[in-house]
């Protein structure tokens, strides 16, 4: 890679809705030096993430719009080719929010996380050892509360969040029912996720389906979803059940706001709990997540799935492709 100019996918105009191709444009700049206390950075993934439509939309929501012209947010992974740092050396990988850019020069408190040991691969620390992992740990155990022998339904099973959810609650004894859409990303489910049973919302009777798969009511709906997949769920709800509210992916837009069933008369008859879930809360605590993670991979109790693209210029399309189903795990950009 060339270490003197910085590639970079910038958002060129404000989307509604879904951001497409022609909403970004790969740019060229030189690349900045570190100044004290600031480390330069040579990314080698980019990550995709189902979160990243709210943050180029125009309406605000836990974080400020991208602004127009500006590099697009993102978590990156790559190594540290020049230090101002002490705390820092050359070498270091790490992640961080660094941007859609081949090089990020940053203050070193950007730095959200530095890898120690070389046995588990950079791009991991993208997905399922970065904030989608961390998100499945926090939001299935700290607020779905799953108990052995319960069940546990995730919509967008095979997901980078999902799948990781569905194997932490097998770990923990539950049978896990995962949503997903197609015969290829049900299989996944059941057969490199462990799922006990897997449904397809574009082909099975979705409610039909949870019924025979549930016998005994959800104890714990993992929401990535909202829309009708979750309509169809919240009526299957078992007494005091949880439910995790991590996404809302099947929205296209959030203004106006869609109108859809009512759901308070299945909370209050089964006294269930709903629950929002943002993983910047657990911020603190992801060091204990990321260790338990690494463990159950270590000991071949967990497993993940990536979907790579190849090279800066597959950014722009990149989060219209997940939108779209293309990918088959966890997004990624290489680009380095």
């Amino acid at each position: 890679m060339n270490d003197t100019l910085n590639r970079q996918g910038v958002l060129a105009s404000r989307p509604v809705g879904i951001p497409q191709a022609e909403h970004f444009e790969i740019r060229e700049t030189p690349v900045d030096r570190p100044g004290p206390g600031q480390v330069l950075i040579r990314n080698r993934f980019w990550s995709v993430e189902p979160a990243m439509r709210g943050w180029v939309n125009a309406v605000g929501n836990y974080s400020e719009p991208v602004a127009v012209g500006a590099v697009m947010r993102a978590f990156s992974a790559g190594e540290i080719i020049a230090s101002e740092s002490p705390e820092h050396r050359v070498g270091d990988r790490v992640t961080g929010l660094f941007g859609w850019q081949t090089h990020a020069c940053v203050d070193a408190d950007v730095i959200e996380h530095t890898i120690q040991g070389d046995d588990l691969p950079l791009s991991a620390y993208l997905g399922v050892l970065g904030l989608n992992g961390i998100t499945a740990y926090f939001g299935l155990l700290d607020l779905g509360r799953p108990q052995s022998g319960q069940t546990v339904v995730v919509s967008t099973a095979a997901g980078s969040v999902g799948s990781c959810v569905g194997q932490i609650a097998r770990l923990h004894g539950c049978r896990t029912v995962g949503i997903a859409g197609g015969a290829a990303k049900t299989a996944l489910c059941t057969e490199a996720f462990g799922y006990d049973a897997a449904i397809d919302y574009r082909e099975d009777d979705l409610e039909s389906a949870l019924a025979a798969a549930c016998p005994n009511g959800i104890d714990v709906y993992f929401d990535n979803t909202a829309g009708p997949i979750s309509d169809a769920v919240y009526r299957q709800l078992a007494l005091h059940a949880r439910i995790v509210v991590c996404g809302t992916s099947s929205v296209a837009n959030w203004d106006p706001a869609p109108v859809g069933p009512r759901i308070e008369r299945s909370i209050l008859v089964k006294r269930a709990s709903m629950h929002g879930l943002l993983v910047f809360d657990y911020r603190s605590r992801y060091g204990q997540a990321r260790q338990a993670l690494e463990d159950w991979i270590r000991e071949g109790r967990l497993t993940w799935r990536e979907d790579i693209l190849e090279g800066v210029e597959a950014a722009p399309d990149a989060i219209a492709g997940l939108y779209r189903g293309d990918n088959m795990g966890k997004r990624l950009i290489r680009v380095g």
